[in-house]
């Protein structure tokens, strides 16, 4: 299902608005992490303000779709989507990271509504997910199961246990996006000194544990809504949508580099940073 032109420009406004809240909150905070946000945030957006059908104004909604973000640590990312959305005011996001705060590090779905679950270990969100999509087979509920995990830790092998298992029970309400920026922080170093991909050809990794498998630009808003309407098409088997994208996208300086994975900008990185977000929209 494409998306028109008006719909696609909301959601690249939304998306330009989400990295400028990721920047401005890190930088504020003096924490965080910025590259694995960057590149997650097309398809958060694309989920939150297309895709899954919530009720920001009833976040418990016994049948809303529901959404774990297995790569915790980037949860930066989620809570400003979640604020552009409505879940709670914008201006909260200054409190990130601080004691009381409602936003910590990693999701805790005790304290912040919104959230489905609390993550940061990595590796087990898919688990999770995998949980919460049998359980709804087994309650009659149609809801749908989305679970974001990184390229990174991909690595761990409680991912595909889970895999496994989804495909064991045929569950085709589960929709899993691999955000595939195919660098990690403490990735091995090549002799050129560039990073080795963390997880190769994992279309055919996941094609062998039996599932539906769904390649796009992960920074395509149209391709990413009709991947995620394609894989609601698909009956019997879980879908994965590898997501090819940036880390740290949308600011040149920060493309393609390891080190930004949880750096801070500076005062004048983060002006520079918001220029170009704003200069790729006009």
């Amino acid at each position: 299902m494409a998306i028109n032109v008006e719909t696609k420009k909301r959601l690249e406004t939304t998306s330009m608005e989400a990295r400028r809240l990721i920047l401005e909150t890190v930088h504020h905070a003096g924490a965080g992490h910025v590259g694995g946000p960057m590149s997650a945030t097309d398809a958060l957006v694309s989920l939150y303000f297309e895709v899954m059908n919530i009720r920001e104004e009833e976040p418990n909604w016994e049948d809303r779709d529901r959404f774990v973000l297995s790569k915790g640590h980037s949860a930066i990312g989620l809570y400003a989507v979640l604020a552009l959305r409505g879940y709670f005011p914008v201006e909260e996001m200054k409190t990130f990271d601080s004691i009381d705060s409602r936003l910590q590090g990693h999701p805790d779905m005790a304290i912040l509504p919104g959230l489905d679950m609390s993550t940061g270990s990595l590796g087990q969100g898919i688990s999770t997910a995998v949980g919460m999509a049998l359980a709804a087979k087994l309650a009659g509920k149609d809801f749908y199961t989305y679970c974001m995990i990184g390229d990174g830790e991909s690595q761990e092998g409680q991912v595909w246990e889970a895999a496994d298992i989804a495909s064991k029970y045929d569950l085709d309400n589960l929709i899993v996006i691999l955000d595939y920026n195919k660098l990690q922080q403490y990735g091995w170093a090549s002799p050129d000194n560039s990073r080795e991909i963390p997880v190769t050809s994992p279309q055919t990794r996941f094609d062998s544990f039996g599932w539906n498998v769904i390649e796009v630009d992960g920074h395509d808003h149209d391709a990413l809504v009709t991947a995620c309407s394609e894989a609601k098409e698909v009956k019997g088997k879980p879908s994965i949508i590898v997501a090819h994208t940036v880390k740290g996208k949308g600011i040149t300086f920060m493309e393609n580099d390891y080190l930004w994975h949880s750096r801070v900008p500076t005062d004048e990185e983060l002006d520079n940073g918001i220029k170009e977000l704003e200069e790729a929209l006009k």
